[in-house]
């Protein structure tokens, strides 16, 4: 594969050693040299007394909601059951490119990678990510990721309650004896389920302010879904009609039509170049969240959220979006004839 790409990186001293660059291309994994991932013994500070005591609140917390989860019928993993008090962090850096005017609306999208670093996300700082010829790119770090690799930061254990406890849900879904689905389909069906069982899990605590934040934080997704897929077919017509440069314009004044996609785009693209990241973001926000409000609609319907969870893995590891649409559509038939 040819370097399609440049990226300047600062990583507070850290030397590179060997290491892996995983990328997909039409759901195809490959894996190569890449010189990139820094060293797993890289020395991590010394937590401070509040900061060693976030970090084992985080834990407990973190298995309370995978005991939880076990209840709805999500199997839980290793992801996150550490800290970095226990093992090494490891970051990844996931990039997503898109071919310039185009969305992967009825495709899986383009190419996307992800590059581990043996080091926290806030010491691998990307300058710059350079313009690649006929793509649109989109790039986020996280040190949040369904492997047994990845430990609960303290950047993580300083986060509101809710962000940690649907990041936990949301990952162990993630884990084949879930859902071992496409990528773009696993992502839309497992990004609702996460902020759905956080809601149940704050309900069965009895915590009733932290249950309001989890429900308020899921109408809020539920709304950004509905702009994303208007904003969506917007750019798939304005694409159409205009040479690509003129389209993103269009398509950048458009989002003033939609609020609350258009505040989320500014902050998770900040530093980014908008016309650019267009594309490639359109179509990464796709990947999470076109099923959103169609999966909120059926935990509506459903006896029960574990009734879903069940029902939704049955869907066949070689789904299509035909397939998962006809799924939706019986499923709704089918709580709906229950239900009367």
């Amino acid at each position: 594969m040819t370097q399609l790409f440049q990226l300047k990186l600062q990583s507070a001293g850290a030397k590179r050693r060997p290491g892996f660059v995983f990328f997909a291309r039409h759901g195809v994994v490959l894996a190569v040299g890449a010189g990139l991932l820094f060293s797993s013994c890289a020395a991590v500070e010394r937590p401070a007394d509040e900061t060693a005591f976030r970090l084992d609140q985080t834990v407990r917390l973190i298995e309370d909601v995978k005991a939880f989860g076990k209840t709805l019928g999500i199997e839980p993993t290793r992801a996150l059951s550490r800290t970095t008090r226990e093992g090494p962090a490891l970051s990844m850096l996931w990039l997503w490119m898109q071919r310039a005017g185009t969305l992967a609306l009825r495709r899986p999208i383009d190419i996307r990678m992800a590059i581990g670093f043996g080091a926290e996300k806030e010491r691998v700082s990307i300058e710059q990510v350079y313009r690649v010829d006929g793509y649109s790119v989109y790039y986020r770090q996280g040190n949040e990721f369904s492997d047994s690799r990845a430990v609960a930061t303290a950047d993580f254990a300083a986060e509101p309650i809710v962000r940690r406890v649907i990041v936990t849900l949301h990952e162990d879904l993630h884990d084949d004896a879930n859902f071992a689905l496409p990528w773009e389909l696993e992502e839309a069906i497992v990004t609702p389920l996460g902020s759905l069982a956080a809601v149940e899990y704050f309900r069965a605590r009895g915590d009733d302010a932290n249950g309001k934040s989890a429900a308020a934080s899921l109408n809020n997704e539920r709304t950004f879904s509905r702009e994303l897929i208007g904003l969506a077919a917007d750019a798939e017509r304005l694409f159409a009609q205009w040479p690509v440069d003129e389209a993103k314009e269009r398509i950048l004044a458009q989002m003033d039509r939609y609020p609350d996609y258009r505040r989320q785009f500014e902050r998770q693209t900040r530093g980014q170049y908008g016309p650019t990241v267009l594309e490639a973001k359109l179509s990464h926000d796709l990947a999470y969240y076109r099923y959103f409000d169609r999966i909120v609609a059926l935990a509506e319907l459903a006896p029960n959220l574990k009734t879903l969870i069940e029902d939704l893995k049955a869907l066949p590891a070689g789904a299509t979006p035909e397939l998962v649409e006809k799924f939706f559509q019986e499923l709704a038939l089918r709580y709906r004839a229950a239900s009367n």
